[in-house]
């Protein structure tokens, strides 16, 4: 599985990808997000599904970026041209694929603000190369394993959120996912994009820099649930301790026969 969440903010982009690839048995650690850069524009990548589909598809993709014959001028139309290189790819290999049990799967989130984007964009791209953008409404995606982050996200991330505040709410999200998850591992890629700049930031985080940070929310947590203020338990909890327990049975009592010699 995978955990790829992408943010947009009102003062930028953040992605966060674990590295964890499952393949049969064994586990390897591999790079889930991509920098690509569009002449002074950049862009980032995130994909989650099949490893093979991905590289052959950014592969592709690549090569139309370095062409100086393309032109993109908007975020969208990199996203198309990323969609036309999946439909290749699913003509190529998808007939191949099915033979050998396998679906063609590949979801990818793309972030960036090409020459005439009047804002920061963020897209999810489907395996059958459409795509939704990522709006104000629910300012977040999740591709890959969903279910573990997505209530702090819900609870916490508005698109007003200061980028700080919404890179530990994803954060959150993914340590939720890494404690329930046995297939969303560290290390960790993040990506960092800010309103109208020309260059995005990109670190790789291990367990143990977060080690502290994880801690510090397991006893919040903790913590909070003894202080919430729900008193109207406690007319239920009062009926369960007035309940007289049973009591044991008496063990039953042996009768000892004597015998006389006469």
């Amino acid at each position: 599985m995978t955990f790829c969440l992408g943010i947009k903010v009102k003062d930028g982009l953040i992605g966060i990808a674990d590295t964890r690839i499952t393949t049969g048995a064994e586990c390897i650690t591999a790079k889930k997000v991509s920098l690509h850069q569009y002449g002074q524009y950049p862009m980032f990548l995130m994909t989650s599904g099949l490893r093979s589909v991905r590289d052959k598809a950014l592969t592709y993709f690549s090569e139309v970026l370095d062409d100086d014959d393309n032109r993109f001028e908007k975020l969208y139309q990199a996203v198309n041209e990323f969609g036309k290189q999946i439909r290749r790819v699913a003509e190529e290999d998808g007939e191949s694929l099915k033979k050998s049990g396998l679906d063609f799967n590949i979801h990818a989130l793309i972030g960036g603000q090409l020459e005439r984007d009047k804002e920061h964009k963020l897209f999810l791209l489907y395996p059958e190369g459409n795509w939704v953008e990522i709006a104000e409404g629910t300012p977040y995606h999740i591709i890959g394993s969903a279910r573990y982050g997505k209530p702090i996200l819900d609870r916490a991330l508005r698109y007003d959120s200061p980028m700080d505040f919404a890179l530990k709410v994803g954060f959150l999200a993914f340590d939720a996912t890494f404690q329930s998850a046995t297939d969303v591992s560290y290390p960790i890629d993040v990506v960092l994009y800010r309103f109208n700049t020309e260059s995005m930031v990109e670190h790789r985080y291990e367990k143990d820099d977060f080690r502290d940070a994880a801690n510090a929310w397991q006893e919040h947590i903790v913590q909070s649930v003894h202080h919430l203020p729900m008193g109207q338990l406690d007319s239920i909890f009062a009926k369960a301790l007035s309940v007289e327990p049973r009591q044991e049975p008496s063990p039953p009592r042996t009768t000892v026969s004597h015998q006389h010699s006469h």
